[in-house]
C-alpha cells in the first residue's frame, strides 16, 4: 500500500512538472508547495533526484514533438532547410551560454542562498507584475519567425534566461518575457523557450545526476519512472494547449496567477510559521 501511495505521489508531481515547466508560472514554486503536503518518501537526496528525473520526461516531450524541426540531418529537408536548422541550434547554444556559465560556477551557492520560500514568493510576484505590465504595452512584434532571431538577440535572451537560476522566476517565464521585450511575437518566443530548455535542463540534470551518490532500489526506480512518464505525457498536452491559447490571448493571465501563487507561498511558509 505504501508503495502504491508513493507511485500516486510521483504521478501527481509528474503532472505538476509537465504543466508548470512550459507555462511561465514557475515549476519550482509549485513543487515546493505541493511537496509540503505530499512529502515524497526516500529522503531529501532522493527527492532532489526525483525532481531531476521528471525533468527528463519534459525534455523528451519537446524532442519528440519538434524532432523533425530540430533535426538538421533529416532526409525530408533541403540543403537550405538543413542549414537553417543548424543556424537555429547555433543560436540556441549562444542563448544557453550565460546561464550555463553561471549555473556551473555558482550552482551550490544559488541553491544555498535562493532555494527558500521567501525568495520564491517574491520572484513569483515580481515577475507576475512584470508580465502584466509588458502585456499591457502597445507593441508590434518585429520578429515573427525563428530564423529571424539574430545571434545578438539570442545572446540577449540568454541573459534573461540567466535570471531563472533564481527559483520562482520560471525559466520559460524569463525567456518568454525577455523575448517579447526584444520584439518576438508570442508563438516564436514560446517555441524558442521550449528549444532552449533542451540543453539547459539536460545539462543541469546531468550535473545533479553526477553528484548523486545514493543507492536506488527497485521501488525507487519505479517511482522515478512513474514521475518521468507522467511528466512526458502531460508536457505534450501542456505545450499544445499553450500554443493554442496564445494564438488569441496574451500572457497577462499568467501574471495574475503568479501573484496569487506567490502570495499563497509567502503566507503559508513565512507568515503562518511566524505566528505559530
Amino acid at each position: 500500500m505504501d508503495f502504491l501511495i508513493e507511485i500516486l505521489k510521483a504521478i501527481i508531481l509528474g503532472i505538476i512538472q509537465g504543466i508548470t515547466e512550459w507555462l511561465p508560472i514557475s515549476s519550482t514554486g509549485h513543487m515546493i508547495l505541493v511537496d509540503e503536503f505530499l512529502q515524497l518518501a526516500g529522503g531529501e537526496t532522493f527527492v532532489e533526484l526525483f525532481l531531476v528525473v521528471v525533468q527528463f520526461g519534459s525534455i523528451l516531450a519537446v524532442v519528440l514533438m519538434y524532432f523533425n524541426r530540430l533535426n538538421p540531418f533529416s532526409k525530408r529537408k533541403s540543403i537550405s532547410e538543413k542549414k537553417e536548422t543548424i543556424n537555429l541550434w547555433v543560436k540556441i547554444l549562444i542563448a544557453c551560454v550565460p546561464a550555463g556559465i553561471i549555473g556551473v560556477l555558482f550552482n551550490d551557492q544559488i541553491k544555498a542562498w535562493f532555494f527558500n520560500p521567501p525568495v520564491i514568493s517574491i520572484t513569483l510576484i515580481v515577475y507576475g507584475v512584470g508580465f502584466i505590465v509588458i502585456e499591457r504595452r502597445k507593441r508590434r512584434p518585429t520578429v515573427n519567425r525563428l530564423n529571424e532571431i539574430t545571434s545578438v538577440k539570442a545572446a540577449q535572451i540568454g541573459v534573461f534566461q540567466m535570471l531563472a537560476l533564481i527559483p520562482g522566476t520560471s525559466r520559460s517565464g524569463a525567456t518568454i518575457m525577455g523575448s517579447t521585450l526584444l520584439g518576438l511575437n508570442r508563438k516564436t518566443a514560446s517555441e524558442f523557450s521550449f528549444f532552449l530548455a533542451i540543453p539547459v535542463m539536460l545539462g543541469a540534470s546531468l550535473l545533479d545526476l553526477i553528484r548523486y551518490d545514493g543507492i536506488l532500489t527497485i521501488q525507487n526506480i519505479a517511482v522515478l519512472m512513474a514521475g518521468m512518464i507522467t511528466a512526458f505525457i502531460v508536457s505534450i498536452v501542456a505545450i499544445k494547449m499553450l500554443l493554442s491559447y496564445i494564438r488569441k490571448h496574451s500572457f497577462e493571465v499568467f501574471g495574475y496567477y503568479r501573484i496569487i501563487l506567490g502570495a499563497i507561498v509567502f503566507i503559508y511558509f513565512v507568515v503562518i510559521p511566524f505566528f505559530v
